[in-house]
């Protein structure tokens, strides 16, 4: 009686759960979408007043007109240079500090442990100013160093956190076997936990790829000019006072703006579930 009762409450419950899983899919790809369909509608039918949800005349001249735009090359360069320098930075000092903060006993642990995720709680936007004052000092403002520097100070924090609990999941016993057979402190490191917090570096790698590559205040404010701005403030040149907002082609270049992102997560993402496998087998 009980396994029949457990079967339909299962029944009744499965078809309504799947109902509000579409409908929130549904809600949540919406806007995507219509910024695809945007993208390929002519400026004059984006601006109708009267939505349409399929395109009329679809045009790629949005794209063409975007992609050639003198600055937008010079700007996909930059987002690649500072976006490349903070993942390969924050990785390498977060794997660094988690492994330090969960392997390592020492006097005032818990006090940079408690300053780290303090840190994590303040808003990005209160650090600006402080961050602006003392680049300027250092000369690093108009920089892609103080971009990058900039960013890994956001990214960092969470990064430790994460990896600090993937370092804390491996068995003690693993170094142990392995400094047995001779392997230093460094070949451990790398060699034999680095691979078993693959998934937290992956997931550190996620969130410091999308921050960094989606971030438009602070490009626009430590970058002196135009030529080391980042392609989020690329975007904002399709607003100009004089002639308006141009939606089909900011659609246009918000779609090439999310496919570097979308490549970047389904490259991760295999590596990501290796990882997760890989350490269930080893831990």
């Amino acid at each position: 009686m009980t396994r029949r009762r457990t079967r339909r409450r299962t029944g009744r419950g499965g078809p309504l759960a799947n109902a509000v899983a579409v409908l929130l899919g549904i809600v949540w790809i919406f806007p995507v979408y219509w910024m695809v369909n945007t993208a390929f509608k002519p400026r004059s039918e984006a601006m109708s007043a009267t939505p349409k949800f399929v395109p009329e005349s679809p045009t790629l001249a949005n794209f063409d007109a975007a992609i050639n735009q003198t600055s937008f090359y010079r700007n996909l360069g930059n987002s690649l240079i500072v976006v490349g320098g903070t993942v390969v930075l924050a990785i390498a000092l977060g794997v660094l500090a988690a492994a330090a903060l969960s392997r390592f006993h020492f006097r005032g642990r818990r006090t940079v442990m408690v300053a780290i995720l303090i840190v994590q709680m303040l808003p990005g936007t209160a650090l600006l100013i402080p961050t602006f004052l003392v680049f300027n000092q250092a000369g690093l403002l108009g920089t892609y160093l103080g971009l990058i520097l900039a960013y890994v100070a956001v990214v960092l924090p969470f990064s430790i956190w994460v990896m600090r609990g993937f370092f804390i999941a491996v068995p003690v016993e693993i170094e142990e076997a392995a400094r047995i057979d001779g392997a230093s402190t460094w070949q451990i490191l790398y060699k034999v936990l680095f691979p078993l917090v693959a998934p937290g570096v992956v997931a550190s790698s996620i969130f410091a790829f999308i921050t960094a590559w989606n971030d438009y205040l602070v490009a626009y404010t430590f970058m002196k000019d135009q030529d080391g701005y980042t392609l989020p403030v690329w975007l904002a040149s399709f607003s100009t006072p004089t002639t308006g907002t141009d939606f089909s082609g900011q659609m246009a270049g918000s779609v090439i703006f999310s496919v570097p992102v979308v490549l970047f997560f389904l490259l991760v993402q295999r590596k990501l579930v290796s990882g997760v496998s890989a350490g269930a087998v080893k831990g």
